[in-house]
């Protein structure tokens, strides 16, 4: 894309799209949030038409409420013909979405889902390209908390590259205001990948959080004898291939900054400090349901 066309951000105030948006706008750009807070919504349709007016590209980092396959499935399907049919008729030129590393090498749950999203995407008339990242330094705390069980926490054993929301937005945001190095669909287009700079086990993270924020739970790795696909959590089939953007900050890293942070509220901007107070809780999608797992 040449010169600073208006760009639309779905899942503009999600765990992603929040920086997308603030990315952009520190760039200049003409950003238009979509989400249902401001009267939007992906998956009906409702106010996209008028929404997507004027757009030239789509970043589309929006992601339903369950990371449960059929429900997740209709979410991405409805909210990928939706943007590709309204898209098309506004003129959009072309949609960038976020997808995740390894979700080819899953036959079930929320992986299938944003297989389904990527193929439906790829096949419509407007130009994607996808970006495929690594698991969120954001979501580890979800998972304890999600896992909490009479003073344990149960959290997958999971060999990831924890990256950050913000550092997947910058890529994001360069892969919708740079020209495309080949169309998608050729032979020569590749989906980029973005991870952190080291490999790092969910579980130990997991326990370095809890211990950085003097939580007394303890943390054990669980697995999930009903998921099919369970050997690949550990077996590294989340983590990236040899030619991923690896950039950081380290989950340590991460952490000290985030701690700095709150304990200067000052330093973040009033609208920062509303959307960090008003996080949902949020159940990992590329992790199965840690309860009435084995543990160890």
């Amino acid at each position: 894309m040449h010169g600073r066309g208006k760009i639309a951000v779905a899942g503009a105030t999600g765990r992603v799209g929040r920086h997308v948006v603030d990315l952009l706008e520190e760039r200049g750009h003409d950003v238009v949030p979509i989400s249902r807070s401001v009267g939007v919504d992906v998956v009906t349709g409702q106010g996209l038409a008028e929404a997507l007016a004027g757009v030239e590209t789509v970043i589309d980092a929006a992601t339903g409420a369950t990371p449960e396959q059929q429900a997740a499935t209709e979410f991405f399907t409805a909210a990928t013909r939706n943007l590709q049919q309204l898209g098309e008729q506004a003129g959009v030129q072309r949609i960038v979405v976020v997808s995740i590393i390894g979700i080819d090498r899953f036959t079930a749950g929320y992986y299938t889902a944003k297989q389904a999203q990527e193929q439906a995407m790829l096949a419509g008339p407007i130009p994607a390209r996808i970006l495929r990242a690594a698991q969120f330094h954001e979501f580890v705390a979800q998972l304890v908390d999600w896992g909490r069980q009479d003073g344990v926490s149960y959290v997958p054993k999971l060999r990831t590259q924890l990256v950050a929301a913000r550092t997947v937005a910058e890529a994001l945001v360069d892969l919708a205001t740079v020209p495309d190095p080949a169309p998608a669909g050729t032979s020569t287009a590749t989906i980029p990948e973005i991870a952190g700079p080291r490999e790092e086990s969910l579980v130990e993270m997991a326990r370095l959080l809890v211990a950085r924020r003097g939580d007394s739970i303890r943390i054990e790795g669980a697995t999930n004898p009903a998921d099919p696909d369970g050997d690949l959590y550990e077996q590294g089939a989340l983590l990236p291939g040899p030619h991923a953007t690896l950039a950081g900050p380290t989950f340590e890293e991460w952490l000290e900054s985030e701690q700095r942070a709150d304990a200067a509220p000052s330093s973040r901007s009033p609208s920062a400090r509303s959307r960090r107070a008003g996080r949902q809780p949020w159940r990992a999608p590329w992790v199965v349901p840690t309860r009435g797992v084995r543990s160890s």
